[in-house]
């Protein structure tokens, strides 16, 4: 019998044009048709993300042929956002993974991780949660899910046995809920502290320009703390108690495998000892670039410059110079999760088209005439409108244009401008329906275990969680702290 075919993919090919196509028609002549090009470019992408009905990674290059013929981009303005300094930062990341993977360092970490974890799919689940958000507190949400990945696969990969068995339901929620933890405790953890997200940074910037306000470290970390811990439990709880329960209890003579397998590894071998110097360098690197720069005397590093280089030094560094052996070649390279950058890079791209066109403006000048309304609706509908434009632009970009806009608002109906910015900055960081929301998304996305319906399904329900925390916690917290 030949494949099944899946009606949704059909229906999707032939919708995600359809709409375009509609879009483009009925707004031909209005002024605005720039606007309404741009989405109908993002009702085609998006129908085809969700419906999946033709590689995910080939919808994210419609961009490039469909911006230039509707006069929103030159090709080279469209094609720009491919090559854009989070697309290396994944690159290096990506192979200093590789890495980790090749010369089974990952599975010594895992191995030895699992020995303080434990067993039980739950505790595994909520011990990567915490080491994942207080990670992102301090350093890049990006990195922190790098650095956090291939340890999760491997854990996953060891747990569920997957070169040998067929996978039951509760390892498959397992490994789910384990990837998308990851994802979600890099962006909440992110938000927790002032210099843990770029967006909070674009805001404090904006409170001291604008308002000559001074958003102090400790006035935000008694927001973000309580703030985060919540989502984070929350996000806990739904993931192993609701959406994706896997009932994994210890896991009889587990702990003898854990040993087992560490002996059969053996003592670390150079290669390992070498991809564990690049890895705690370029760690180094993200997690002191400011103090490094300050040192230097110019903002010289980056992630992506660190990323770069410790992926570099995988290709330069000799395991055995004589034998012209080194720790990756470039035949390694094959298992580099491409599609994730052209994903990446389309989501970008269209970001930037929405911010070109205005789309972002038109919300916020929306809101802001609608003066009747009381403050909690009117926070409601800002942070609910931060936090689903998220999902599909960059948060500083949408932070950068939404911010004043914010001010705008509250000052025009007389509110601290705090009940507004700060709901609204957290909400940024709080996109977790999409692959293409978040660098932590798309990376994890990128582990093959998660598919589109399941992220935005979980992501959808946490998004209104999200909102409901946003505006009940900050809306009792800003009145006491500020």
């Amino acid at each position: 019998m030949g494949k099944k075919v899946d009606i949704s993919k059909v229906i999707g090919l032939f919708i995600g044009p359809l709409l375009f196509a509609l879009l483009l028609l009925l707004f031909r002549n209005s002024p605005e048709y720039p606007l309404f090009c741009v989405l109908a470019v993002a009702s085609w992408m998006i129908t085809w993300w969700v419906t999946e009905a033709i590689p995910i990674p080939a919808t994210s290059l419609l961009p490039i042929v469909l911006l230039p013929l509707l006069g929103i981009f030159k090709v080279s303005e469209a094609t720009a956002p491919y090559a854009s300094s989070i697309i290396f930062l994944f690159m290096g990341g990506f192979l200093i993974a590789l890495a980790l993977e090749k010369h089974n360092l990952h599975k010594r970490i895992a191995l030895n991780l699992l020995r303080l974890t434990g067993s039980s799919g739950n505790g595994i689940i909520l011990g990567f949660m915490a080491a994942t958000a207080l990670l992102s507190m301090w350093i890049s949400n990006t990195a922190t899910a790098v650095m956090m990945l291939p340890i999760a696969l491997s854990v996953a990969n060891l747990l569920l046995k997957k070169d040998t068995e067929k996978l039951t339901r509760s390892e498959k929620n397992f490994s789910l809920g384990l990837m998308l933890s990851i994802a979600y405790a890099a962006n909440i953890g992110g938000s927790m502290t002032l210099i843990g997200t770029p967006p909070n940074v674009v805001m404090a910037g904006y409170l001291t320009e604008i308002l000559d306000y001074t958003m102090t470290f400790s006035s935000w970390f008694g927001i973000g703390l309580p703030v985060g811990f919540l989502l984070l439990t929350i996000t806990y709880l739904l993931i192993t108690k609701l959406l994706f329960k896997n009932n994994l209890k210890k896991i009889t003579g587990s702990e003898q495998l854990v040993n087992s397998e560490l002996q059969k590894l053996g003592k670390i071998s150079k290669s390992e000892k070498l991809v564990l110097t690049i890895f705690a360098i370029t760690a180094f690197g993200w997690i002191f670039k400011q103090q490094i720069n300050q040192l230097i005397g110019e903002p010289l590093l980056s992630d992506t410059v660190t990323a770069m280089a410790g992926g570099l030094l995988m290709f330069i560094t000799p395991v055995h110079l004589k034998k012209n052996k080194f720790i990756l070649k470039w035949e390694d390279t094959k298992k580099l999760p491409w599609g994730i950058l052209l994903l990446f890079g389309g989501g970008m791209c269209l970001a930037r088209a929405m911010e070109k066109v205005g789309i972002i403006q038109l919300m916020g000048e929306f809101v802001k005439g609608q003066g009747e309304l009381p403050t909690t609706l009117i926070v409601l509908i800002t942070t609910a409108m931060v936090l689903f434009l998220t999902e599909l632009m960059s948060n500083v970009a949408l932070i950068t244009i939404f911010i004043p806009v914010a001010i705008g608002i509250a000052q025009g109906l007389g509110i601290n401008p705090l009940l507004l910015v700060i709901p609204a900055t957290i909400a940024s960081s709080c996109a977790f329906m999409m692959p293409i929301s978040t660098p932590p998304n798309a990376i994890v996305f990128s582990s093959g275990y998660i598919k589109m319906k399941q992220m935005i399904r979980a992501g959808f329900l946490l998004n209104l969680i999200a909102i409901a925390v946003l505006v009940l916690l900050n809306m009792l917290l800003i009145e006491k702290i500020f």
